[in-house]
């Protein structure tokens, strides 16, 4: 996969008859979401802005000078105004008063609140010391790849001067904190002629007098780094090619095939989501001699590691002589390796005060001449990840390119990923929906009762990936899904589940999307209505393949991935009243309605072992929101009941014992209890949705 703009130089955006009108907020909002925008200049998630600005206290009515910062956890592509936090620059200034020292240096954090101006409630981060020490209007943190890689140079201080000609000055690591605000104030104020700030092996601050001059010195900086360093290679990428990328399509079969093994062996105390990536920079990296040295040094900016762990998981495999049965045999071995050498490192380097050791297992994973999988508790978590380690890739490159690459001391990255600051952050997150990391797969997706069932599951956390045998609705169906719960939680691809075939190109796309099945919700459907002696073999058959045979395809290879994953599963037939009640005039459906109810009790049984779960809904008359209805069916409905087509909602709500409408939404609520640990020890079960009927009483 390439991404065209990555090969584009990095360019202004910044339109001066858009800014012309804005305030200095709105400005310092303009210039984030620009620079947000492209992942050369920074990560998702990371890299800071901030702007001090005089405004008008709301107690005195005084001028102050206020700190509009990034505030903590925000993105810069996506921030809003209400994402910055506000502070008093004369509090923050004397906060200096009650420092401590290095040692006690994180206790300045409880302090930040106090400095609030205008009541803001969003929480300041970390980072806010060194945005308001530097004696500068403007400031900018990035986490550009091609600092970072100068940053991360064995001789970056020299390289740093070599290539800004003191227009850059430069600090040793040092953790991100107050301390560190002191030193960049005392180095701006020093050196005024500074334009800005390389800190080794994390990123870049920048500065200027307005918001304009600010971007552009960020953007002509990181540029400036890249051009340096792709004049200046000294050596082969990565020492070379080691071995030869597979075809694109050998590519994704095989991660397709693995993904759900794999998350399998990782997902046992939290379910694992995953990614795959075959860009253009992986595959350079993955198939490289210097793979595994590389890999083993670890990441070196915070924010790379604190989403990848510190080192990737390189993965056995030779694409010259592919062997995907002995990749297999061997994930148990190098994963337990993996584990202890974590968990050995915990032990290493940990405080007494230190949080207990967290999930051991990689979250990246690397496979020469294939590519890069990541795990993560969601999609959006695992995908995130991925770039993250793209970045460091990158970062790798241009410093292996004109030096040598220096990843982050063990202790220092310890000390990040551990830090108390960052585990009181964890320990604020929201609870896990009842479906998170859960992959839901949705038969019949783009129907009314299709479109519920994945509305619910994603409301509730699950990812969902939706099929239907209509293009034009299953893409709608999967804008609205996606604009309502995020387009990483939706994936769809059309077809027709009674091709044995299609129904395994489904399951590969589930599996390559999000890493394997959990929930398989069969709701693919159609309805027919004729005597029987005017039910032709080709109703029959239609009513069969569709209702049967496409139930039995997706179910057998959904139960085959869940059997690999070994996390169990839940499986729900969406069948019918006419399942259990017979209707004259539709022999063709109710026969092949039955078969479903049957089919779910003979997969509940093989099951079982294997903790897979198989129950039924029962639906009658769902008819607003139903495409069924939208046909033939409704009219001959209308013709066996002897009534009007526009009769038939309010003679079957009459007909029923509650007197009352059955919605799609209702039908969701019923497949929700029944795939979720609510219904846990329930198997083989039956669930009408019908508002009564005494006849569909199950016996």
């Amino acid at each position: 996969m390439k991404d065209p703009k990555q090969k584009e130089p990095i360019a202004s955006l910044w339109n001066d008859s858009a800014a012309a009108a804005m305030s200095e907020p709105e400005l310092l909002l303009y210039r984030s979401n620009l620079l947000g925008s492209d992942l050369r200049i920074t990560n998702f998630g990371g890299g800071n802005t901030s702007a001090k600005v005089m405004m008008a206290d709301p107690l005195s009515g005084e001028q102050v000078e206020v700190l509009w910062v990034k505030g903590s956890g925000g993105d810069l592509g996506s921030i809003k105004i209400d994402g910055f936090s506000t502070l008093y620059m004369d509090k923050l200034q004397a906060l200096k008063q009650r420092y401590r020292g290095l040692a006690l240096e994180d206790e300045m954090v409880a302090y930040l609140p106090h400095c609030t101006f205008n009541l803001n409630p969003r929480a300041a981060s970390i980072d806010t010391p060194l945005h308001a020490y530097i004696d500068r209007k403007h400031v900018d943190h990035m986490h550009p790849d091609s600092c970072i890689a100068i940053a991360a140079c064995k001789n970056s201080e020299a390289i740093t001067a070599k290539v800004f000609e003191g227009e850059l000055g430069w600090l040793p690591w040092q953790r991100p904190g107050y301390d560190l605000g002191l030193k960049l104030e005392a180095l701006s104020k020093s050196q005024p002629q500074l334009k800005g700030i390389i800190l080794e092996g994390h990123g870049l601050f920048t500065w200027g007098d307005t918001a304009k001059s600010c971007y552009e010195t960020t953007l002509n900086i990181i540029k400036r780094a890249e051009e340096w360093l792709a004049a200046n290679v000294k050596q082969p990428v990565f020492g070379g090619a080691g071995t030869t990328a597979l075809a694109a399509e050998e590519r994704s079969a095989l991660a397709a095939k693995l993904m759900p093994i794999l998350r399998g062996k990782i997902s046992q105390d939290e379910y694992k989501l995953g990614h795959f990536d075959d860009s253009d920079a992986v595959l350079e990296f993955v198939c490289s001699k210097d793979l595994e040295p590389l890999a083993a040094l670890g990441t070196s900016c915070p924010d790379h590691f604190l989403r990848t762990k510190i080192r990737p998981f390189v993965i056995d495999f030779d694409p010259a002589k592919p062997d995907f049965d002995g990749l297999v045999a061997g994930l148990d071995e190098r994963l337990e390796a993996y584990r202890a050498d974590y968990r050995a490192y915990h032990e290493r380097c940990k405080h007494d005060n230190s949080p207990a050791v967290r999930d051991a297992n990689p979250i990246i994973y690397l496979i020469p001449g294939v590519g890069m999988l990541s795990f993560a508790k969601d999609k959006a978590t695992a995908r995130i990840a991925g770039e993250f380690y793209v970045n460091a890739i990158n970062v790798m490159r241009g410093a292996n390119g004109v030096d040598t690459y220096v990843g982050l001391p063990e202790q220092e990255a310890f000390d990040i990923e551990y830090w108390l600051l960052e585990e009181a952050k964890l320990q604020r997150m929201p609870k896990p929906k009842s479906l998170a990391g859960r992959i839901a797969l949705v038969t019949g997706g783009a129907g009314g009762i299709g479109q519920a069932v994945a509305r619910q599951l994603l409301q509730e956390g699950a990812c969902v990936m939706l099929t239907d045998i209509d293009p034009e609705a299953l893409e709608q169906a999967h804008k609205d899904l996606a604009k309502a719960a995020g387009k990483d939680s939706v994936g769809s691809i059309v077809a027709n589940i009674t091709s044995e075939q299609a129904v395994e190109d489904v399951i590969n796309a589930s599996a390559l999307r999000f890493g394997g099945i959990d929930l398989l919700i069969s709701n693919a459907g159609i309805a027919s209505s004729a005597p029987l002696d005017e039910t032709t073999l080709e109703i029959w058959n239609r009513n069969q393949d569709i209702l049967v045979t496409g139930y039995f395809l997706a179910s057998r290879a959904a139960f085959r991935i869940m059997k690999q994953q070994k996390l169990g599963g839940s499986m729900v037939f969406v069948a019918s009243k006419n399942g259990l009640v017979a209707s004259a005039g539709a022999s063709a459906y109710c026969t092949a309605k039955a078969a479903e109810i049957h089919l779910a009790r003979c997969i509940a049984l093989e099951g079982a072992p294997h903790g897979i779960r198989v129950n039924v809904v029962n639906p009658d008359a769902v008819i607003r929101g139903s495409r069924i209805w939208d046909g033939k069916w409704k009219q001959e409905r209308a013709q066996s009941n002897k009534i009007g087509a526009d009769d038939v909602e309010d003679f079957y709500r009459q007909r029923s014992m509650l007197k009352l409408s059955v919605l799609p939404e209702d039908i969701a609520e019923a497949v929700y209890f029944l795939s979720s640990d609510k219904a846990g020890k329930s198997t083989g079960n039956i669930l009408n949705v019908d508002a009564g009927n005494a006849a569909a009483f199950t016996r």
